[in-house]
């Protein structure tokens, strides 16, 4: 059973941006906490084992007609109850109840399909105005657009759908989170985000694989007094909270061996941007970004993270004696809001090492030269068009707004509106520009991958020389991207990743490939929509 408009329409307000949304107030936000947490509840940092999310097994195995293997998972997102907190239960909202959600793990040429039920309440528990009408995205997927997560192709609770992953890319750290419109920032912030990793024969001949393979959710929250989420958007500017979790844990303490580690860290925070650094002063290895490895290895003391990217770093605990503690820091950035602990992330524990530890040839490998990639290879000069946009906002009364369009706009047009047009197989140059000295804005570019050519006129930060989905527009910056259009026609979304921003409503579409009027077989809101869930669990 599809869902029509007129469904759609009786779940409510779903074409207006922040229908009936306040947010919670916190009577008491200062330089130490944002929580209402007694100190007896709030969690100390370096107290909590370091866990890693679990991985999901596919539910079946088929076979395309050509012989490529299809793994089919199935994937219920419920409310929950998550130990987050010493003594006090979070209510969440999680991919088979778990915050994060299931890995999924899988190898390059490897097609997935999952199954996405909606098995939330109506309303969410916490914050009754707010709809849990759900959309999936899988952030660095080249997916069609009906399988892309567009922000209005909701799937009500009590109905699914089913999503398509071609995953033909080169290795790369992606994730999946809910897109769904105008309630994104409460979904993710709630729960709803999960790391998907894909391998391919370069990578795992070049780095750390299996149990020094290690993914990194990074988010930050605040907490009521009774242990549940709060939520304070300071006029839909950003969220910021004072407990900084990794994998859903509060500042947690992993052992490692003396040797070389792989970790993939995906900035999960709604709002909050990260600096980086080892308390120690020594090097991180920087091997990939949000498209998967970089041309050549980058040894930074610290990097830059805006929400939703991703970095995979190498950190060489050889040179420390066992017993030795190592910290990840935060040493932040302009316009967060930081507290008591925000600079501290997490603490690494120098165990001695296994027995045949040294039978890995990895395990004191640091490679300089990583993987050529087409996006990285292209110039200025293969650009068939040059484009600008402006990330901006009126007033604390006004939208945010990219070129002043709104997703509003957009949908008032009857989803027509479209800020670009480039043809099917062309690069083209974008320049992204902030002109707020208040503000930065991670800008997302769905179904490609990108290189950054230019950051006010210099090169990119070193940490950035690989393909990106996302670049980080800082205060009073001016970026030059160029990407490459394809490999599906279509409509997709660019939009700030702060999601309070993106919710209000900094967000607009462009168009691979297609004329205003052409007909379009991969409609993102009819082409595949959800069905009514018959399955009684």
């Amino acid at each position: 059973m599809s869902v029509s408009r007129r469904q759609l329409l009786k779940w409510g307000g779903l074409g207006v941006v922040g229908a009936g949304l306040v947010t919670v107030p916190i009577s008491t936000v200062s330089a130490k906490s944002a929580s209402q947490l007694s100190s007896r509840d709030m969690p100390k940092p370096y107290q909590t084992a370091f866990v890693r999310p679990p991985k999901l097994t596919p539910k079946s195995v088929t076979y395309d007609p050509d012989g490529s293997r299809v793994n089919h998972y199935e994937i219920a997102m419920r409310h929950a109850q998550a130990q987050i907190l010493p003594g006090k239960k979070t209510g969440i909202l999680g991919y088979n109840g778990t915050f994060p959600g299931p890995t999924i793990e899988l190898d390059q040429g490897t097609k997935a399909v999952v199954h996405m039920r909606n098995r939330l309440p109506k309303n969410h528990l916490q914050w009754s105005h707010h709809l849990l009408a759900t959309s999936t995205h899988l952030h660095g997927s080249a997916s069609l657009p009906q399988y892309d997560g567009y922000a209005s192709d909701v799937t009500p609770p009590g109905f699914c759908k089913d999503y398509h992953y071609p995953n033909f890319q080169p290795a790369r750290t992606l994730w999946y989170h809910d897109h769904g419109v105008h309630f994104t920032a409460q979904n993710v912030y709630s729960g709803l985000a999960a790391m998907y990793i894909m391998h391919d024969p370069v990578e795992k001949d070049l780095l750390p694989q299996g149990e020094f393979d290690v993914p990194l959710v990074v988010s930050d929250a605040m907490f009521a007094a009774d242990g549940s989420l709060a939520y304070d958007d300071r006029d839909h500017s950003g969220l910021w909270g004072d407990v900084i979790l990794v994998n859903g844990k509060p500042w947690p303490v992993m052992k490692v061996q003396p040797r070389v580690y792989r970790f993939r860290v995906l900035n999960a925070s709604i709002s909050r941007s990260y600096k980086f650094a080892l308390n120690t002063g020594h090097p991180l290895h920087l091997v990939g970004t949000d498209g998967g490895l970089m041309p050549v290895r980058q040894s930074v003391a610290n990097w830059r993270q805006g929400m939703a990217e991703r970095y995979e770093v190498l950190i060489d605990f050889s040179k420390y004696k066992p017993g030795t503690r190592v910290e990840l820091k935060n040493l932040s950035n302009a316009n967060n809001r930081d507290y008591a602990s925000t600079g501290k992330v997490m603490a690494f524990d120098v165990v001695a090492p296994a027995p045949d530890m040294k039978s890995d040839p990895k395990w004191n490998v640091i490679p300089t030269t990583l993987a050529d990639n087409e996006v990285m290879r292209l110039t200025k000069d293969d650009a068939e068009d040059k484009r600008r946009f402006r990330v901006q906002r009126g007033g604390v009364t006004e939208p945010w707004t990219i070129n002043g369009v709104t997703w509003e706009d957009v949908i008032a047009s009857g989803f027509t509106l479209a800020s670009a047009d480039p043809k099917l197989g062309s690069a083209e140059i974008w320049e992204i520009e902030n002109k707020s000295g208040g503000w930065f804005h991670p800008v997302h570019i769905h179904l490609i991958d990108f290189q950054i050519l230019s950051r006010n006129g210099k090169a990119p930060y070193p940490w950035e020389r690989g393909p990106k989905d996302v670049v980080y527009i800082g205060e009073n910056e001016k970026v030059d991207v160029i990407m490459r259009f394809g490999p599906h026609q279509g409509r997709y979304m660019v939009h700030c990743h702060n999601l309070p921003h993106e919710d209000h409503s900094m967000m607009f579409q462009f168009r691979v490939g297609l004329g205003e009027d052409d007909d379009d077989p991969n409609d993102p809101i009819k082409a595949a929509p959800c069905e009514l869930d018959t399955d009684p669990d």
